[in-house]
């Protein structure tokens, strides 16, 4: 982080949704003269989200932004979500950045935009009517067509057994985008490409939820290989949950057998990749995300003006990187050296 040569940025997370009481002219707690501007991200044990929580402190203080956080209990915590936009709502806030777990929080969000606060997405859209004022995330379908696409270059000539290891049975949109993006990419027929696990390729072994942790990896996987212990082409919905995945998969004697993709770009994934763990993954930019919604925040608060979407997209594309040490004919990716030069985490 830059020196400071502002006042000082109030940003602090918090292990619960709840944010801290605030006082102070409307806006601007403790009276420091800053626009409130109210960060939700859905857990502070995801390396993810404390990158981009970094991120956005410091465009927060390069912008001259008063940074409030708040943190959820897990990656589908609907209820703390909501209960951290009325908050912040109820603070005066200026402007609430919300990582969304799920589309019970729109009417929440439509009742800050309707007291005049605007309300940005962060790493996954909304659903649709959500009126949400713009997002800035990863393409995430991409991200999953890329390693798709990687798949299926590197198991042509022979036959996939494909499980995915996805994060929850919300159908949560990032979740769902990732893993159809996934199936797409390997030329699986999608059957309604805004719902998962509905297609009948016979090449799909099956699906585990696993809450995009590595204890629910593993237990996903476990459950997987006892179903179908011919698996050998997996997808993960975060690298968390493929390192869980892998230790199964060792622990089943199937080390060499079987190819685990996924999506994050964080600096242990981008190990892993190094070391063979995971055969290829998709990075994001978390600090991207923050960086240009602070922005944004910023030049609305100047001049009114709302962000743009990116050409052809209902959201800012914050780039999306395929990283893998095996490279495959006809699919754009980078080294590990590359990702752990930009990795997070």
């Amino acid at each position: 982080m830059r020196s400071r040569t502002r006042a000082a940025v109030v940003a602090t997370v918090l292990g619960t949704a709840a944010v801290l009481g605030l006082s102070g002219c409307a806006g601007s707690p403790g009276g420091s003269g800053e626009p409130l501007v109210g960060l939700v991200v859905k857990t502070q044990d995801n390396p993810f989200y404390v990158k981009m929580t970094e991120g956005a402190k410091a465009a927060a203080e390069e912008q001259g932004l008063n940074l409030q956080v708040a943190a959820g209990d897990g990656q589908s915590d609907v209820d703390s979500q909501i209960k951290s936009i009325e908050n912040f709502t109820a603070q005066g806030a200026k402007a609430i950045l919300v990582t969304p777990a799920g589309d019970g929080i729109i009417p929440a969000v439509k009742k800050a935009q309707a007291a005049g606060i605007l309300v940005l997405a962060l790493d996954s859209p909304l659903g649709a009517g959500s009126g949400i004022d713009g997002t800035f995330a990863t393409d995430n379908k991409l991200a999953g067509e890329l390693v798709g696409e990687w798949a299926k270059a590197a198991f042509a000539g022979r036959e996939a057994r494909i499980a995915t290891l996805d994060l929850s049975t919300d159908q949560i949109p990032v979740d769902v985008a990732r893993n159809q993006g996934f199936l797409e990419g390997f030329g699986i027929d999608l059957a309604d490409p805004t719902r998962m696990w509905d297609e009948t390729d016979p090449r799909l072994a099956g699906y585990e939820v696993t809450d995009a942790n590595e204890a629910g990896g593993r237990a996903g996987m476990e459950k997987l290989l006892q179903k179908d212990p011919t698996i050998n082409l997996v997808y993960t919905i975060n690298e968390p949950t493929a390192a869980g995945a892998y230790q199964a998969v060792v622990a089943a004697g199937l080390k060499d057998k079987v190819t685990i993709v996924s999506v994050d770009g964080g600096c242990p994934g981008v190990k892993n990749v190094k070391d063979g763990v995971i055969a290829a993954t998709s990075m994001q930019f978390p600090l991207e995300m923050a960086s240009q919604a602070l922005q944004a925040v910023k030049t609305y608060l100047n001049d009114g003006t709302k962000p743009a979407n990116s050409p052809g997209l209902d959201f800012t594309n914050t780039g999306v990187t395929l990283v893998t040490d095996l490279p495959q004919a006809g699919v754009d990716s980078k080294d590990t050296a590359y990702g752990l030069e930009n990795c997070w985490g």
